[in-house]
Formats: structure tokens, C-alpha cells, sequence
């Protein structure tokens, strides 16, 4: 049996793991599922949003699935298919990831018996199209040109002028591919079952890999496991990440670390934190902030941080942890 397998791509803040959620949510009950997520930073923040998904789930932490000469996503999709048997597959680069690579292992004739490779699904939200840090971006526009499917996300917050950017890039760049518009990744099943299109020779996009930081000031010192949370960093491809875990007896406020998340002068807040009323998702790219409440807590806490330039993370992790209850 062949897994059917989408390769869901788009930059940050496109909305992927709220379209995985969606889709997830939706799934026939006969049928078994994977997810093989990556992430750019270190904690870990999507494998906590879909843990309870029904799914077979398998993270890579540290933006490296398309390093594939360093076997990270090998090592993951084998022990998935291996192990969880799934009649469809679900993959989830990090936004600043390049889909050449992933795509070329996906096709190689090793996984022909294995995987069944379907369309390529690209999150775009309109919006960045009028950002030159988007718009220059190499992996921006390669995700796009690797695309079989365009999906234009969180079009209820579109303004005149990002649909006729985004109508003047499908003249332009789009060629024969389908645009279909959406809304906090609400998309049908039935293009997970859509044929790949777009087999074109894709740009060769240089990677450069994401590597730990140097650790310095705060992040330096060996925290004992008293202490209850810690802290990772990371760089690469143009960005920096700063995320932080804590022990599932951390309780925050939910006032303070909705400020905290709302002030961090960064472009990408992400995190499931605990919180006296049960869970905080927190999702925020640039000034747009999404956040939703459930009711039963998490394990533990994990937010994390992205930006463009070095911030200063220690004051923002004292400002963090003066956002605690206890």
C-alpha cells in the first residue's frame, strides 16, 4: 500500500499548521494519517498544536528536512511509514525551507513503492506580496514556483490592493496552476487528491543551513530541572529564533503574555501556553494577532520567537517570565 502524500508548503505566517488543523479535522475516520512537521526553531510549537490530532505525528526540530544530505527527513518519513502504515501523508516543511530537495527525495525511485506523490499545496498570504522582505525573498518565490496549487490564505483580511497584487503574480508567475482562495486554511479534502502539475526543473535555490546560535548571557548558564523551563536559539537563512519550554506546573497569566506576544518587537510570535483557563494559542505574524482558548491545558508551555535580525532575548525573557503566575 502507497501512502498518498501532499507536500504542504508557504512562508512564515502563511497559515500551514492551521490548514494541517483543518484538514485533520476532516479526516475520514477508515483512515490512517501521518504528519511529518518541521520547524525552523527548536521547540517544537507545531508537533503541540497537532498532538492531538488523531495522527501519526513525527517533528524535526531546527529547520533541517531539506538538508537532506544530513538524513534528518529520511530518518522521519521511514519511521512513519514503517511504523504508522498511513494511507496518506501530510508533510509540513518550516516556511524558510526550499522545496527542491524535499521534492526530489519524494520522487526518488525509493519511495515508489511507498509514497503516492500528489500536488504540491502553497500557502500564500496576499499581503506579502507588497513586502520587499517577502517578495526578495529566494525561498519565498521558489515555494511558489515549486507549487501545483497556490492556495491565497487569509483572504478575509485582504485589502483592495493585496487582490490586485495577488490577481497581477497569477498573470505573471501562475501560468496554467489553480489559486484557490481561503480563509484560516478552511480548503477542501479533495485537493489532497489532486494530480501533480508543476513538474518543471525547479530554481536551485541556495540553502544555507540553520545552525544552533552561540549561546550567550542568560542562555549560557546550565539551568538545573528545577527551574522549571529553558530556553534555544537558532540562525539561518537570513533569521534568528528564540523559544522557550516550560514545565507543565508553569502557569501564566493570560492578560501579561498577551501583551508580552503582542509587544515583542519581532516578526513572528508562535507558542501553546498554559494558562489558569486551560490552553493560549498564540499566533501572530507582523501586527496580525490570532489567539484562541481551549479548555483542558497543555503538558507544558512552548512559544518561540522569529525574527529577521537579532532581538534582545534576554529582555524579553525576563519580561516572559514575569508573565508567570507562579
Amino acid at each position: 500500500m502507497t501512502a498518498k502524500t501532499t507536500l504542504v508548503t508557504g512562508f512564515l505566517g502563511s497559515g500551514k499548521t492551521t490548514t494541517l488543523l483543518h484538514l485533520l479535522a476532516h479526516k475520514p475516520a477508515d483512515e490512517r494519517w501521518a504528519v511529518l512537521v518541521n520547524e525552523f526553531g527548536e521547540i517544537g510549537i507545531d508537533g503541540a498544536l497537532l498532538a492531538d490530532s488523531g495522527a501519526f505525528l513525527k517533528e524535526i526540530p531546527g529547520g533541517c528536512m531539506c538538508c537532506v544530505n544530513g538524513l534528518p527527513m529520511q530518518v522521519g518519513l521511514n519511521s512513519l511509514l514503517l511504523r504508522g502504515r498511513p494511507d496518506r501523508l501530510l508533510i509540513e516543511p518550516t516556511g524558510l525551507g526550499h522545496p527542491k530537495e524535499i521534492l526530489r527525495l519524494l520522487a526518488s525511485p525509493f519511495y515508489e513503492s511507498w509514497i503516492n506523490l500528489q500536488a504540491t499545496l502553497c500557502l500564500l498570504d496576499a499581503r506579502q506580496l507588497s513586502d520587499a522582505r517577502y517578495t526578495d525573498n529566494e525561498n519565498f518565490r521558489d515555494q511558489l514556483a515549486a507549487a501545483d496549487i497556490i492556495i491565497a490564505n487569509k483572504q478575509d483580511s485582504y485589502a483592495p490592493r493585496d487582490r490586485e497584487l495577488l490577481a497581477a503574480w497569477a498573470r505573471d508567475h501562475g501560468g496554467e496552476r489553480p489559486i484557490i482562495g481561503a480563509t484560516r486554511g478552511d480548503i477542501s479534502l479533495a485537493l489532497l487528491d489532486s494530480p501533480r502539475r508543476n513538474l518543471r526543473e525547479l530554481p536551485g535555490g541556495t540553502h544555507h543551513h540553520a545552525v544552533p546560535a552561540a549561546k550567550t548571557g542568560l542562555a549560557a548558564l546550565s539551568l538545573p530541572a528545577s527551574a522549571g523551563w529553558r530556553r534555544a536559539l537558532n540562525r539561518g537563512q537570513g533569521y534568528e529564533s528564540c523559544g522557550w519550554i516550560f514545565d507543565g506546573e508553569t502557569v501564566f497569566d493570560t492578560v501579561r503574555l498577551l501583551e508580552w506576544a503582542r509587544l515583542a518587537p519581532v516578526e513572528r510570535v508562535k507558542g501553546v501556553m498554559r494558562i489558569a483557563e486551560g490552553a493560549l494559542m498564540v499566533n501572530r505574524q507582523g501586527d496580525s494577532l490570532f489567539i484562541e482558548t481551549r479548555p483542558a491545558p497543555p503538558p507544558d508551555s512552548r512559544i518561540e520567537l522569529i525574527n529577521p535580525a537579532p532581538a534582545e532575548w534576554n529582555i524579553l525573557q525576563s519580561n516572559l517570565l514575569r508573565a508567570r503566575l507562579n
